[in-house]
């Protein structure tokens, strides 16, 4: 798959099949987000990869899925769950580029997943300071993002953004993902 199949399919996926993603690719996501870039190579992020089924599930009430839709669409029913997780925190005060490294991280783990096969969804609403208790983490890591995994349950399509200018996605008749996306045109200047 080149690169741009690569970002085509990499998209966020909100239901996925009960299949387990095996040791080996997990420890890769982990090894390859280790080694990417970070602001001022101060590497104040810290990643906690879940896995065991008991956590994984006790994760899910705290995940409020695809706020563009009503919860009963959204969310991610029974046999449709993430099976693993990363959750991206940082460590003590860090700098102000965090957030950056936050996303060269997420985007690192995403894209290096789907060139798997593995879907993901990146998450932002989340009961953070549950999460945190339920997986005894340091007080002085501050979770950021958390990043659901698996295969996906579903299909996700880019469309184009309809004359109302509307981006929300949305789902069609068979419950996959519409994803508007602006026109290149619209979004870059070329000089």
């Amino acid at each position: 798959m080149d690169f741009n199949e690569l970002c085509l399919g990499c998209r966020t996926y909100r239901r996925f099949q009960p299949k387990e993603i095996d040791a080996g690719i997990l420890d890769e996501l982990m090894e390859n987000v280790r080694i990417a870039n970070s602001a001022m190579n101060a590497q104040v992020l810290r990643y906690v990869l879940v896995r065991e089924p008991s956590l994984t599930a006790a994760m899910q009430p705290l995940i409020h899925w695809a706020g563009a839709l009503p919860p009963e669409l959204g969310t991610p029913k029974a046999g449709e769950t993430p099976v693993a997780f990363v959750l991206i925190c940082k460590e003590g005060r860090g700098n102000p580029w965090d957030d950056i490294d936050v996303g060269i991280a997420a985007r690192t783990i995403t894209l290096n997943a789907y060139a798997h096969g593995i879907g993901s969804a990146m998450l932002g609403a989340v009961e953070f300071p549950k999460v945190k208790e339920i997986l005894s983490l340091p007080a002085d890591w501050d979770p950021r993002l958390l990043i659901a995994l698996g295969y996906p349950g579903c299909e996700s399509h880019i469309v184009d953004v309809p004359e109302n200018g509307s981006t929300k996605y949305f789902l069609d008749e068979k419950k996959d993902y519409c994803v508007p996306k602006r026109q290149l045109s619209d979004i870059c200047i070329k000089k």
